[in-house]
């Protein structure tokens, strides 16, 4: 891989039932094979791939994919279904593709789900800081307007008469 140019792997990274995965035709350009070669080395070592590593888009995931990614749009009209890795799946492909360029872009993609897992790891610590902060300012607040209310009640409370007092 040159250095010059290094593709943002972290967009390549899709979230389907609940997991973090890259698609079948991403990790072909990404490792130069065609889409087909891929799928018939998992095919060929479909042992190696169980269902926390690899597992085929339904109709309704793909239409989703195709839908909120433009550059996939060429999967619209497939009659095969994408399959999906995840990190562990896309790791256990450079031992199923054992090209130099699937190796090294195999350490670039381990290197995205590490950056990808960082990021949040930081914004659930970001997160928990702002509810903190918030507790504080909601605090601040309700003390102010006790304060504030109990000003108005005592606005409220009945005056002694100014003035001259005559009999009755």
């Amino acid at each position: 891989m040159t250095d010059i140019i290094k593709p943002d792997y972290e967009t390549l990274i899709f979230t389907f039932r609940g997991r973090k995965v890259m698609i079948d035709a991403d990790l072909a350009l990404l490792y130069e094979v065609p889409t087909k070669a891929l799928k018939q080395q998992v095919k060929r070592n479909i042992e190696r791939f169980p269902e926390d590593f690899m597992f085929e888009l339904t109709t309704t995931e793909k239409n989703e994919l195709v839908t909120n990614c433009d550059r996939l749009e060429s999967l619209k009209h497939s009659s095969v279904l994408p399959m999906a890795f995840t990190e562990q799946g896309v790791s256990m492909l450079s031992s199923v593709l054992r090209s130099e360029k699937a190796i090294q872009m195999n350490i670039g993609i381990m290197r995205a789900f590490a950056r990808y897992r960082a990021i949040l790891t930081e914004n659930e610590e970001l997160k928990k800081e702002i509810q903190t902060l918030d507790n504080k300012l909601n605090q601040a607040f309700r003390f102010l307007l006790d304060k504030i209310d109990a000003l108005q009640e005592t606005k409220n409370q009945p005056r002694n008469p100014v003035g001259l007092k005559t009999k009755k």
